[in-house]
């Protein structure tokens, strides 16, 4: 058991962030005097895992890097079902709490927008396995908007996945904010010098204890947390399945058949619910067999659609008009299924911090003079990434608009990941080697793409105008 636990947790570590885990554990080995990752002290030869055709590297006593032949260790080890938990791992999060929600708001209809937009999904995700298979020293989304595009689509798929995580990372920040006091039923907080509530005094408190998990620079904590996470929304899933069956609610509560005029903000929120697409050359890196990452795309998909288009009509069945835009909020109070659900929704957050903070820590130890000290470059990494979450708590804080704010990030951000860049790059790099029927289809969906975006991204930040504006009013 703990063997086959040790297999599916080494994959999950190489997709820590995205970034390539390549590139990035060999910019931390280069930066520092021993291996983080892999525990390993100098004289001894760093296990890190590489890709096809790469070096290990030697960490000398003076702290210098020397590269050594390729050992086996270094092969791809993710089998089928490895790759599929881990993308289904990838997608299956925040998005899961809105699906009731979405569905109550844009009519039963909208399941059909829902399933349409994984099945293009699932399309992207093959198509970025294509690209990948162009050129084996493409290793990360950046890597393929580079191949396509040169620095400028690097500079671009790089700003995008950077606004992606620190949007999911506020929304991930406002969902703690609103199931915490829930969780905390009857706590009474005051600071006389400070005019905060209860709720935001208690967020503070939990964010002030996730600051120290951006100090870590061993990629294998990291990754434990992202295997919690992962579980925490499976506890979610089941919790809601379980209210359903053992509570006495009682489903069939009427859900409207089509609200046309909602349907842009709510393709936001289905769409941020199938984003993941940056740390997929990350999983097809790490499989075994990289032919059969297409499989594992239609899989994963289909399992995160069939799940996602079960809980939205569970949800909406059971609160109807009621239902809150995270489902847990709207659970019966004093259930143990509830107060499951509340406490895995609280501690997701939590675990999400330092894993989706590892690009930016990355990027900033690679820049930061070779000369410095290590003991410096963790304080430096550590004041950076506690200095941007207190910004994300504040902004948290401020905005306290869950639905508006994710479907806003799915319009504006999730549609261009997910949809347009893949198409664009797969069109670039292969153009003239593809049917015109593929063509066709690319261009539609990139057309298709710019309309969802623009289309949801001023009905969302419209709604997300206006409750602010209500807000300061009351």
């Amino acid at each position: 058991m703990a063997s086959w636990w040790c297999r599916l947790l080494c994959p999950l570590s190489k997709q820590v962030a995205s970034e390539s885990v390549h590139g990035a554990r060999l910019a931390a080995q280069r930066l520092s005097r021993r291996c983080d990752a892999c525990d390993v002290e100098a004289g001894e030869t760093c296990k890190c895992v590489r890709g096809h055709g790469e070096e290990e590297e030697k960490v000398a006593g003076d702290g210098r890097v020397t590269a050594v032949p390729e050992q086996h260790h270094s092969k791809p080890t993710s089998t089928f079902v490895q790759s599929v938990i881990n993308m289904v791992g990838m997608l299956i999060g925040l998005g899961q709490l809105s699906t009731p929600y979405s569905l109550e708001n844009g009519g039963w209809a909208s399941v059909f927008l829902l399933v349409g937009l994984g099945i293009m999904c699932a399309y992207t995700a093959h198509i970025i396995g294509k690209c990948l298979d162009e050129d084996p020293s493409s290793k990360t989304y950046q890597d393929i908007g580079q191949q396509a595009f040169g620095s400028k689509g690097r500079v671009i798929a790089s700003a995008f996945i950077y606004l992606e995580i620190f949007f999911a990372l506020v929304s991930y920040t406002i969902s703690l904010s609103d199931n915490i006091p829930l969780v905390f039923a009857g706590a009474r907080l005051h600071l006389p010098w400070l005019r905060l509530s209860t709720t935001q005094l208690l967020t503070i408190i939990a964010v002030l204890l996730a600051l120290p998990s951006l100090w870590l620079r061993n990629l294998s904590s990291i990754s434990f947390l992202s295997l919690v996470g992962i579980v925490m929304s499976m506890v979610i899933f089941v919790t809601i399945v379980c209210t359903a069956a053992f509570s006495g609610v009682g489903l069939g509560k009427h859900i409207p058949a089509l609200r046309l005029d909602r349907i842009p903000a709510v393709s936001g929120l289905y769409m941020f619910s199938y984003a993941g697409h940056i740390v997929f050359p990350n999983i097809y890196t790490a499989m075994k067999d990289p032919s059969s990452f297409t499989k594992v795309s239609v899989t994963s998909f289909s399992l995160v659609t069939v799940l996602y288009t079960a809980l939205a009509f569970v949800g909406a069945s059971l609160f109807g008009p009621a239902v809150n835009s995270q489902v847990t909020l709207s659970m019966p109070p004093r259930l143990v299924f509830t107060r499951v659900a509340l406490w895995a929704t609280v501690l997701t957050p939590l675990t999400k911090y330092a894993l989706e903070f590892a690009p930016f820590a990355i990027q900033l130890e690679h820049h930061l003079p070779a000369t410095m000290e290590p003991r410096a470059r963790v304080i430096i990494r550590g004041s950076v990434g506690s200095a941007g979450l207190l910004l994300i708590l504040a902004l948290a804080l401020s905005v306290p608009y869950f639905q508006y704010v994710l479907s806003l990030t799915g319009s504006l951000i999730s549609v261009a990941i997910s949809v347009i860049f893949p198409c664009a790059f797969y069109l670039k790099i292969r153009w003239g080697r593809v049917s015109r029927p593929v063509v066709v289809l690319n261009a539609a969906m990139i057309v298709l793409g710019f309309v969802l975006a623009v289309v949801g991204t001023a009905s969302s930040a419209k709604l997300l105008v206006q409750s602010i504006r209500s807000g300061h009013v009351a």
